[in-house]
């Protein structure tokens, strides 16, 4: 059964003694994780930690075999989730391999499974894709992000790009579609130093617009430079969780290994 509204001081998420098998595997074991208004929350852990499965769940890829999931504290029934739920709430999620068709335009990576449709008073039952409107759109996307200073277009291939700027354009795409909660799995890996800067740019500006950000890597000191708060898995469990204010930076990489022993 679906909860009722929550109140106004509710987590944007929460998320409340999650389980996840794989047969005879325990990926989560119980897990708790919330994520606040307007923050930056640095999910972190080793190989097999669990944030992987985790995240999944978050997206609606995969439906949790027990706990509570809430949203702004409405509970709602996650066992039999889907991606286009979560998208429907608000969560998208920008996977490190799968952000965008390389092969594609920039216009059709940015619309692709959710495009603009003539007005059916136009074009009744036919269901038509505005193209014109859909470069447009992109066009002022890749103004907005400060993507290509000027080089690209809506119609350049999505191949062409650096990978600081694949991550902007997936990070712009999911702020077009109203997203509330934005999850970024390992956006910084294999970067130069200034593409780096740029995708945490990119990701202080979503914070700066009101919306919330799960941050996944292995990259310790790419979360610390945004991060509001940190949270830590170990083998399907909660391993630890600090405000950026409570510890340094040596301190959460020792606390991150002592956790992977």
């Amino acid at each position: 059964m679906e909860g009722g509204k929550g109140g106004a001081d509710a987590a944007l998420v929460e998320m409340r003694g999650i389980r996840k098998s794989f047969g005879n595997v325990e990926a989560l074991r119980g897990v708790n994780f919330r994520v606040n208004a307007a923050e930056i929350v640095g999910l972190l852990g080793d190989n097999g930690a669990g944030k992987s499965t985790l995240i999944k769940v978050l997206s609606g890829l995969y439906g949790a075999d027990a706990g509570t999931f809430l949203f702004r504290g409405r509970k709602l029934d996650w066992t039999r989730s889907g991606v286009s739920r979560a998208r429907g709430l608000g969560i998208e999620t920008v996977y490190q391999d799968r952000a965008l068709g390389l092969q594609q335009s920039l216009w059709r990576n940015v619309f692709v499974g959710r495009h603009i449709h003539f007005s059916s008073s136009q074009f009744p039952d036919w269901g038509l894709i505005d193209v014109a409107e859909e470069r447009r759109v992109t066009a002022e996307l890749l103004a907005r992000m400060g993507l290509g200073g000027g080089r690209l277009t809506p119609d350049t291939r999505a191949g062409v790009l650096s990978g600081g700027e694949r991550q902007g354009l997936a990070i712009g795409r999911a702020m077009y579609f109203d997203a509330e909660l934005v999850v970024l799995d390992e956006p910084t890996t294999a970067l130069a130093l200034s593409e780096v800067d740029k995708v945490l740019e990119f990701i202080c500006g979503v914070r700066e617009r009101g919306k919330s950000v799960v941050f996944i890597t292995h990259s310790i000191d790419h979360v610390w430079a945004v991060a509001d708060r940190f949270v830590v898995l170990s083998h399907g469990l909660n391993a630890g969780e600090w405000t950026r204010g409570a510890l340094t930076l040596p301190e959460l990489t020792a606390r991150l290994r002592e956790v992977a022993l």
